[in-house]
């Protein structure tokens, strides 16, 4: 550590990040509060411990070398991927998922901290096959990579967790120039699957229409019998690109490969996914279908940032939080807490924080000296930013509730001290810009 270093920091960055986590903690108290006034959760100061304990992260790996952990980051990956699968093997079932490990009271959530170590090994190979950044095979690495952790969470099952590896690697890829058609190929795949996974449900539980030929996409000998045809056109459309090298035959590979794919994901996502998950999926396409189970969440949601209005009720003088309307308030509903109390005027706080931390991510980007400390700062801006986007749309009801957690304010050690250490690596990445 250099004396120097501590007045080269992003004061901006930490400024947005203590101030979320402040009133972070501050909104936890206030979800324990109950509608006699009493104070029945100790969460709050649990995260006051995580919060100090991630600042002293944070601030130590400002100050050392980001470049340091190169050689360390296949190691730490690994050591992420076999903590992974114990905790599948042997973890804490919480809330349907199987993904904490600890000893009584006390726990971490490893799939947390394993963002973290999967954009190191990300960036690490961005950075050492940078002079082939338009090769197919770097982008098929890059899947590879960052596919093997998500599907091990998706399979836990943390369906929200798996889904924030998404737009880190997109956005890797975006910033370290693999070919604009990989990525729009990927972002198209996920997007179909996307809408022929939702299309069943859509008739199944709001229009309640079982014979419709969309219910096709969940049976197996239709979807076999068109996955096998898109396979022996998609195999005669290479051939002849292989042949002949006209470019029409590439793109009806590349377009057949997408819909083959869809369909096997999204037939194969309504294998996987539970009850539970299915009906959050439901409610969010129209809450009343079951105003009183899972459609409840979305419905109190919007209800208490709706009655924040412009300023709010003030601080511990909510309604729907301290009479228990709101389920998982200090965690994935922490946001509508905040804006009962705090109103249109908090928010808007919240909002210009997490804009903030996003655009000063953007700069660390630009004045990085190497790949490896732009792509790390790629990828965390991704991860902090769909954390953000999801959250709070789905307290707003126009995101599916996904069980992922507002960044620095849900309460949640392991979330926690993992985004402080993303901060540290993007303030050491900071300090050392001019560092050639």
């Amino acid at each position: 550590m250099r004396l120097k270093d501590v007045f080269t920091i992003d004061f901006s960055l930490l400024f947005a990040s203590l101030s979320l986590t402040t009133i972070g903690i501050l909104f936890i108290y206030s979800s324990g509060i109950t509608s006699v006034g009493t104070q029945n959760s100790d969460e709050w100061t649990k995260q006051i411990v995580w919060a100090s304990i991630g600042l002293v992260f944070m601030l130590a790996i400002a100050f050392i070398d980001y470049r340091r952990l190169r050689d360390l980051v296949v190691y730490l990956y690994l050591g992420a991927l076999a903590l992974l699968i114990y905790t599948f093997l042997f973890g804490k079932l919480v809330n349907g998922a199987r993904a904490w490990i600890g000893i009584g009271s006390f726990g971490i959530q490893p799939s947390e901290f394993t963002k973290i170590t999967t954009i190191l090994c990300l960036a690490r190979y961005m950075e050492d096959t940078k002079r082939k950044p338009e090769s197919f095979i770097r982008f098929l690495v890059s899947c590879v990579i960052v596919f093997v952790p998500m599907l091990i969470i998706l399979i836990q099952p943390d369906f929200g967790t798996a889904l924030v590896f998404i737009p880190i690697l997109l956005i890797m890829c975006f910033i370290t120039n693999i070919r604009l058609r990989y990525i729009v190929f990927l972002i198209l795949c996920i997007g179909l699957t996307c809408v022929l996974m939702i299309l069943p449900i859509w008739f199944s539980y709001v229009r309640k229409e079982s014979l419709s030929p969309v219910m096709l996409l969940v049976n197996l000998k239709f979807i076999t019998a068109a996955v096998g045809t898109l396979g022996v056109i998609g195999l005669v459309a290479l051939v002849g690109y292989l042949l002949y090298r006209k470019t029409y035959f590439f793109w009806i590979v590349y377009m057949i490969t997408i819909l083959a794919f869809a369909l096997s994901a999204s037939f194969a996502s309504h294998k996987v996914l539970k009850n539970y998950q299915i009906m959050r999926l439901s409610v969010f396409l129209d809450p009343s279908i079951d105003p009183q189970g899972a459609g409840w969440n979305i419905i109190q949601s919007v209800i208490a940032i709706g009655s924040g209005g412009l300023q709010g009720k003030g601080f511990l003088h909510g309604t729907q939080s301290h009479y228990r309307f709101l389920p998982e308030q200090s965690t994935d509903f922490i946001f509508s807490i905040f804006s009962e109390e705090w109103g249109f005027v908090g928010g808007i706080f919240v909002f210009a924080c997490f804009l903030l931390i996003c655009l000063r991510l953007v700069r660390i980007i630009r004045v990085s000296v190497d790949v490896f400390g732009a792509s790390i700062a790629a990828g965390l801006s991704g991860m902090y930013c769909f954390h953000f986007l999801i959250n709070v749309g789905m307290t707003m009801g126009v995101m599916p509730i996904t069980g992922i957690p507002l960044t620095f304010m849900s309460y949640g050690g392991s979330a926690l001290l993992s985004a402080m250490i993303g901060l540290g690596l993007a303030q050491s990445i900071f300090i050392r810009r001019f560092e050639h």
